[in-house]
């Protein structure tokens, strides 16, 4: 993906680059055709959420729509929310990874 036109906001991502290199994050904000702003609530909070270029990230198909919802509705999320949305993900997207990288026996 070289541009941001195919990403939304909630989109689930993983840094490939930089020291939060193989984190999980959500897309809080598309800023242009090669950035974001990307947060997971822990390391990146929303009041300080981290610009970031698309080739710098693996973009998974996975959109929390929950996110989308409390933007248009003007719902107040907090960065405990943010990582109760990702919890569950992550342990699903390593373990998906792990068993990928496994070795046929």
């Amino acid at each position: 993906m070289d541009s941001t036109t195919e990403m939304a906001i909630g989109q689930v991502v993983k840094s490939r680059a930089g020291r939060d290199r193989d984190t999980i994050f959500l897309v809080l904000e598309i800023i242009d055709r090669e950035n974001v702003f990307i947060v997971d609530g822990n390391l990146r909070k929303l009041e300080n959420p981290k610009k970031k270029k698309i080739k710098h990230l693996v973009v998974y198909n996975k959109v929390i729509s929950e996110l989308q919802q409390a933007e248009e509705n003007k719902i107040v999320i907090d960065n405990s929310y943010i990582r109760k949305l990702l919890k569950p993900l992550v342990s699903v997207l390593i373990k998906c990874e792990q068993e990928v990288r496994k070795p046929n026996a």
